[in-house]
C-alpha cells in the first residue's frame, strides 16, 4: 500500500465511526447541491462520509486495488489532485443534475482513480467478483454508461449515479491537464546542438541507473526495473514521455 492510499483509507474508516457516532456531524458535512453556495466546504467533506459499512468497504476496496499502481505512477502530488478534483467533479455534476438529493461517499473520487488506473493500463483484465474478467477500460466504459442510464431514469433510488459520472468526468479532465504539462516540451535556448543533446541524453541515463533500487516501494522498484530492461534491449528513444518522466521523477525520490 502507498503513502496516500493508506492515509485517505484510515482517514475514511475514522470519519464514518466518529460520524455513526456523531449524526450531527454527519448532517453538517455532507453535501446537498442545493446547499453548496452556503455550505461550501461540504465539496469536499462528503467524500469522507459513508452511508453505511457496505458503502464505505466497496470504496476502499476500489480504492485499495487501483489506486496504489496509480500512485507509484503519478506521484504522491499529483495523485492527491487527481482523488481530490475527481471527488469535486462528482460534486458539481450532482449540483446540476440531482440539486436536492444529499450526497455522501468517495465513490465520485474513487470512480477517478479507477478511470486513471484504465487510461495508463487499459487492457489490465479485472475479474468482477472474483470471477468475470474484463479489461480496466471496458470496465469504466460501461460503469460511465450505466451511470449515465441510471441516473436518468432512477432519481431518488439513494444512489448518487451522477456523482459517478462527475468522478469519471474529473479524473478525465485533470490527466488531460497532467500530460499536457508533462509532456510540454522545455524552449530551446541558443546553445542547443545534437552533441548537447546527446551528451544530455547519456548523463539522464546514467542516473537512472544509480536509482537506489533497495530503498524504493517495491511498487516503484518493478516499474523501474521493467524500465531498465526495455532502456537495454531497445534503447533510450522507445521510452515514452510518461517513462521519462517517471525515471526522472525516481532519480528525485531516491
Amino acid at each position: 500500500m502507498t503513502y496516500w492510499v493508506r492515509r485517505l483509507i484510515v482517514v475514511n474508516i475514522v470519519m464514518y465511526v466518529v460520524t455513526m457516532a456523531a449524526p450531527e456531524l454527519y448532517r453538517a458535512l455532507m453535501f446537498v447541491p442545493a446547499w453548496a453556495l452556503v455550505r461550501p466546504w461540504t465539496l469536499v467533506t462528503y467524500m469522507f462520509l459513508h452511508g453505511g459499512f457496505g458503502h464505505l468497504f466497496f470504496n476502499m476496496l476500489g480504492l485499495l486495488f487501483f489506486g496504489p499502481r496509480l500512485e507509484a505512477r503519478l506521484g504522491s502530488r499529483a495523485f492527491l489532485q487527481l482523488y481530490f478534483l475527481s471527488g469535486i467533479g462528482g460534486a458539481v455534476l450532482s449540483f446540476f443534475f440531482s440539486p436536492m438529493a444529499a450526497v455522501v461517499g468517495a465513490s465520485g473520487a474513487v470512480y477517478g482513480i479507477l478511470y486513471g488506473f484504465a487510461r495508463f493500463w487499459p487492457t489490465d483484465e479485472i475479474y468482477i467478483w472474483g470471477v468475470f474478467p474484463v479489461q480496466a477500460r471496458v470496465l469504466v466504459i460501461g460503469l460511465a454508461v450505466l451511470s449515465l442510464y441510471f441516473g436518468m431514469v432512477s432519481q431518488g433510488s439513494g444512489i448518487a449515479h451522477f456523482a459517478h459520472l462527475g468522478g469519471f468526468v474529473g479524473g478525465w479532465a485533470y490527466l488531460r491537464w497532467w500530460t499536457r504539462r508533462v509532456h510540454r516540451p522545455k524552449p530551446a535556448t541558443a546553445h542547443t546542438t545534437m552533441e548537447i543533446v546527446s551528451g544530455a541524453a547519456r548523463r539522464e541515463e546514467e542516473q537512472w541507473r544509480k536509482i537506489p533500487l533497495e530503498a524504493l516501494h517495491e511498487i516503484n522498484r518493478a516499474e523501474v526495473e521493467r524500465i531498465l530492461r526495455k532502456l537495454d534491449e531497445s534503447g533510450a528513444r522507445s521510452l515514452t514521455p510518461d517513462e521519462r518522466a517517471f525515471m526522472n521523477r525516481m532519480c528525485g525520490n531516491a
